[in-house]
């Protein structure tokens, strides 16, 4: 069992890393220029990621009303969209050859 902690810090801090890469490379990605079929890209794979935070955001206002008030913790929305901005971004490019 105790072997077992080191690695879940390992694995953690690899999550940790991963997350914070996401979080650069959407950064760098929107403001790369590109030309007319990058950005077309770019710009399908923003309007789907804002589409899916806002959905999140309005299930967890329903969820607020029912359950009461929790915040939103903003590394996990920030991981949640880096995430869905690559998934997006990865559809887009394989469906309009990138």
């Amino acid at each position: 069992m105790h072997l077992l902690h080191p690695i879940g810090h390992g694995l953690f801090l690899l999550l940790l890393l991963g997350i914070a890469a996401l979080d650069i490379a959407l950064v760098v990605s929107l403001i790369r220029p590109g030309d007319e079929r990058r950005q077309l890209i770019v710009w399908k794979a923003s309007a789907s990621t804002l589409a899916g935070v806002a959905g999140y955001l309005i299930l967890r206002v329903a969820l607020n009303f029912l359950r009461g008030y929790q915040s939103i913790n903003p590394f996990t929305l920030l991981a949640v969209l880096a995430t869905l901005y690559f998934v997006f971004l990865l559809y887009h490019r394989a469906r309009l050859g990138g």
